[in-house]
């Protein structure tokens, strides 16, 4: 097992990507903790559970500084560490530069963004005690080539690679790596909402011509998060199908 008797916290595991993350890394061997604002977490624990693997969930907002700290603590207290934090919460809120509203905006910066540095300031503390972490987060390859009618969503993933190139630095020395995942098209209740021929037209800068599925992007969560990818740190994988950019 790749993961055996590591503590894994997975934000936005309810479902999608992050679900077939939590699936695949308890698998793994490692044990789960699921946050999510929405309840079907405790479906996909209470599941997890069923197939003989241990995990929790906590419904929270990555948003609430304070509620993120506290619910790390709690975590921590629980299974006694940290050893693998996947920074996958997020959402879209599309509007063209001219339409976008204010709320709109600080939406996607508050989760995509902000919720990110609140849960990473959170967890390194306890990784640098260990003197060992995984940081995952997900960018995305729209931050690379951009997207039309995704100013906020681009801005966010943009950063991310960049936040991460900066914390690699700063925490490496504490035995911790940190890197994100650059998805592109994959096949979640996020992008089952986009239209129809929007989705067409992607495949036509998709070589391999098919979207991706969750579990693709849980088998590059589960590399960066192993043993194996003890020296990768710093960098965005993207997992595209060979997007052209």
């Amino acid at each position: 097992m790749r993961l055996k008797n590591k503590v894994a916290l997975i934000t936005g595991g309810a479902n999608g990507i992050g679900l077939a993350t939590a699936m695949r890394f308890a698998k793994e061997g490692a044990k789960i903790i699921l946050w999510d604002v929405s309840d079907h977490g405790q479906a996909a624990v209470d599941t997890l559970k069923q197939g003989g693997y241990e995990a929790s969930f906590k419904k929270i907002s990555v948003t609430n500084e304070q509620h993120v700290q506290q619910a790390v603590a709690e975590g921590h207290q629980q299974f006694g560490r940290i050893d693998i934090l996947i920074n996958n919460a997020g959402i879209t809120r599309d509007r063209t530069l001219l339409k976008m509203s204010k709320q709109e905006w600080d939406d996607v910066m508050a989760v995509n963004l902000t919720g990110v540095f609140n849960c990473t300031q959170a967890v390194a503390p306890i990784m640098k005690a260990q003197q060992y972490g995984r940081i995952v987060s997900a960018s995305s390859n729209v931050a690379i080539r951009g997207n039309y009618g995704q100013t906020n969503y681009v801005a966010t993933k943009s950063a991310i690679i960049g936040m991460t190139k900066v914390w690699a630095l700063e925490l490496g020395r504490f035995g911790i790596t940190v890197n994100c995942i650059a998805p592109g098209f994959i096949k979640t209740a996020m992008t089952d909402i986009m239209p129809e021929e929007v989705k067409q037209s992607s495949m036509a800068n998709i070589p391999i011509g098919h979207w991706g599925v969750p579990e693709d992007i849980a088998n590059g969560y589960l590399y960066l998060a192993s043993d194996e990818a003890a020296f990768v740190s710093g960098i965005c994988l993207t997992i595209d199908g060979g997007a052209a950019r």
